[in-house]
């Protein structure tokens, strides 16, 4: 039996997220408050497993502070009943779900006449934070669209075996921010970048143009050859820890050559021994 909490910021993605968990055969129930989680699992869940095997839930801050605040026992409770419980935490960065909300002109569950968005984004980061302390799963949708997000979800949820690391290899480019969800960041902008080869200029790193250039660079492969003995030295470590997700961020200054080349180039070399590999390039489109 599995149970999936979804939590996070509104404007966050949680929709999408409930959304595609239904889409891969989980019971989904969205915005269930915190006080009814336990009867829920008890009188429910529990009474009927063949229906509830897997099982997906909404939480957010439309429920109470005083509730919100019980969470980590609730959860506590649930894993005592022998369920396997994950919790996904997604969020944002400020300006865009400020974007967000201005573009869908839908008013935010806390704003009032006397809290404006701004605040009323501070206040539910408040609020939601006994759930974002104890997510097994960060997701940061800032630069993610729909079906990247429904793909990440998938891979990292709707069939994986517990048992074994999944690892997302992500590029991504500096001059438009960090992930703010990766376990480790390297740095490629030291490498002969493609983008000043102007018939490579419009290219991005899956094209064989761009790959045949990069590969023909030494330092591209000593950086290459670093990078995989250091995730494979490390990754059993986070496995054996019981750690389940791993985020990998490769980044260049635009996220479209050595960035993208590099995640390819690491996903072919791991996809043999690790069973759940998860391929995203954020800046491509």
């Amino acid at each position: 039996m599995k149970l999936v909490i979804v939590s996070g910021l509104s404007g966050s993605g949680k929709s999408i997220a409930i959304d595609t968990l239904e889409d891969c055969g989980y019971y989904c129930i969205d915005n269930l408050p915190v006080a009814l989680l336990e009867d829920f699992i008890n009188h429910i869940v529990l009474e009927d497993s063949e229906t509830y095997h897997k099982t997906a839930i909404g939480i957010d801050a439309r429920n109470r502070t005083k509730k919100l605040a019980e969470f980590p026992r609730c959860l506590e409770f649930i894993r005592g009943k022998g369920i396997e419980c994950e919790v996904i935490y997604m969020e944002a960065e400020e300006s865009i779900i400020l974007k967000r909300y201005s573009e869908t002109r839908r008013r935010h569950p806390l704003s009032t006449e006397s809290l404006p968005l701004r605040e009323a984004l501070e206040f539910e980061r408040e609020l939601l934070r006994p759930v974002a302390e104890r997510a097994d799963i960060v997701i940061d949708t800032s630069f993610t669209h729909y079906h990247q997000l429904r793909e990440l979800l998938k891979c990292s949820l709707g069939e994986r075996d517990r048992a074994s690391l999944s690892i997302l290899f992500q590029s991504f480019g500096f001059k438009y921010g960090i992930p703010l969800d990766a376990d480790f960041v390297f740095d490629a902008r030291c490498l002969p970048n493609p983008f000043w080869a102007s018939e490579l200029r419009g290219l991005n790193g899956k094209d064989p143009q761009v790959v045949e250039f990069l590969n023909n660079e030494t330092i591209v492969n000593e950086f290459l050859q670093d990078v995989c003995s250091f995730i494979a030295r490390w990754a059993p470590r986070f496995e054996a820890d019981n750690r389940s997700y791993l985020t990998i961020a490769i980044g260049c200054t635009g996220g479209q050559h050595r960035s993208v080349f590099l995640v390819e180039a690491l996903s072919q070399y791991f996809k043999d021994n690790i069973p759940n590999v998860i391929v995203r390039h954020r800046e491509l489109r």
